[in-house]
Formats: structure tokens, sequence, C-alpha cells
């Protein structure tokens, strides 16, 4: 759902696969490598079901789509040594570098060629927090194909296109663009517990909304959900559980 060719080689940037229908099934960092080759980075949905299905529209192109059961994706709090912003460092034989830095700090992630790399709970949890404070949802599969990128703000991250021209979903996308109809966003809140996608959003009469990407590390709880953009103001809560609207953190786009 974004202009791949207005992307520069060696450079990265948001982008999804989107339903007939304008629902987002995924979303990645999509890396145009060289003109001839890009990786997407997928964080939450099924990889090896989505190269599948990507597979149906080869026809005759001389197209490979093919999983890398032979990467991993390591996250590091800091400065990224090569990348910066949008540009991508380092190489695939020593490991290319995304700079995922914000508002919110410094954080780099490189691509290794080492597919029996640890997973650290505790990390992958902190660094999902981080993802939620900067406005990118980390949806679950319950919350696949339910959601516009406009409902999920995903303009925040210049992550969809409206002038590239033809793509699954692209005239729901471009007429709620250009008719100035999206009503609904994504609002981040805090809680004292954790909360689950798919919970809803109670105002202090009705439901007001869906929480769609949820993540804790034991003593931070963070949801983003998607809320009418006007709507009066009121207490909230979610799971029966009073929750505080926290601000997005800035910076995230590429």
């Amino acid at each position: 759902m974004n202009d791949v060719k207005t992307l520069a080689d060696r450079h990265w940037h948001w982008s999804g696969w989107l339903t007939p229908k304008g629902r987002l099934i995924a979303l990645f960092a999509l890396l145009r490598l060289s003109d001839q080759r890009v990786w997407l980075l997928v964080p939450d949905a099924d990889a090896a079901a989505i190269a599948e299905a990507l597979k149906r529209f080869v026809f005759r192109s001389k197209v490979v789509i093919a999983l890398r059961e032979d990467l991993s994706a390591e996250g590091r709090w800091a400065e990224p040594a090569q990348a910066r912003g949008g540009a991508l460092g380092g190489d695939e034989e020593t490991g290319l570098e995304l700079d995922f830095s914000g508002d919110g700090g410094a954080r780099s992630l490189r691509i290794v060629a080492d597919a029996s790399a640890p997973e650290d709970p505790a990390a992958t949890a902190q660094w999902a927090l981080a993802d939620l404070r900067h406005g990118l949802p980390r949806l679950p599969a319950s919350q696949a194909e339910q959601w516009t990128p406009q409902q999920l703000s995903l303009e925040r991250l210049r992550a969809f296109s409206v002038k590239k021209g033809c793509y699954p979903g692209q005239e729901i996308v471009a007429r709620t663009h250009f008719l100035g109809k999206a009503k609904r966003g994504v609002v981040a809140f805090a809680a004292a517990a954790p909360i689950e996608a798919g919970t809803e959003v109670r105002g202090e009469s009705a439901a007001l909304g869906t929480v769609v990407a949820a993540a804790s590390d034991g003593g931070t709880h963070l949801a983003l959900a998607v809320l009418p953009l006007e709507r009066p103001e009121q207490a909230l809560s979610i799971g029966g559980h009073g929750v505080e609207e926290v601000p997005l953190l800035e910076g995230f786009a590429r």
C-alpha cells in the first residue's frame, strides 16, 4: 500500500498489504536493497502464509518470492552504527541495520544470518511497548483484516500512498483520504493491568471503540484503540478498569 518506486535503493519505509475492502492484512517494513531486490520485515503476521499468498500474483513475471528462515532480527537500545532515518546501514553479508529511533529514544535493529538467536521475552515486551508508544500497531491475528489504514492512523508513519495507483484496497483508501471521511483513529492508553486486544473501550454510557494492540512488561501496560476522532470528553474504561490517555510519540515515520 506504499509506493516502492519512489523509495531509493538502500532505504526502507513502512508499508502493508490490504484486502480488496481496504482492511489491513499485515503491516511491515519494506527494505529496497536494489531495483531488483526487496525484503519485507514482518513483525507480527504469519510471514510464511504471506509469502505463499503473494505467489498468486506473480503470473508470468520473473519474480521469486521466498521466506528467509536463515535470518533473524536483533534489536538494540542504542544509536545505530551506520543506519540513519530511512537509510539502511550495513549489508547482507555482515547484517543490515535499520534506525528505529524516535522521540522515545535511540533504537536500532539488525537483520543477521543467525536463525538460532534466542529470544528474550522481557526485552521483546519492552520493544513492543516502544512500538505502541510511537503509534505502530502490533496487530495480533484476531485484529487482522479488521481496520483501514486511516482507522489505524498509519498516515502518521507515512505507511500508505494515495497517489501510486492501483493496489488491493486502494480505492477505499483514496476515497477516504480525498473525501475527508476518516472518522476514527488510534488512541494510546495506559492501564494498571494487562489489556487484551479486542476488548471494548467504553465511555460513560456506551462502547466507543476497540483495543487493536496491547503490550505489557509486567509493570507497564499500554494499548492502542480505535476511537472516534471527535468525541465528548468523558471518563473511559477498558475491561471494567479506568484508563489514562497518553500522547503518541513522534519521529518514527520513515
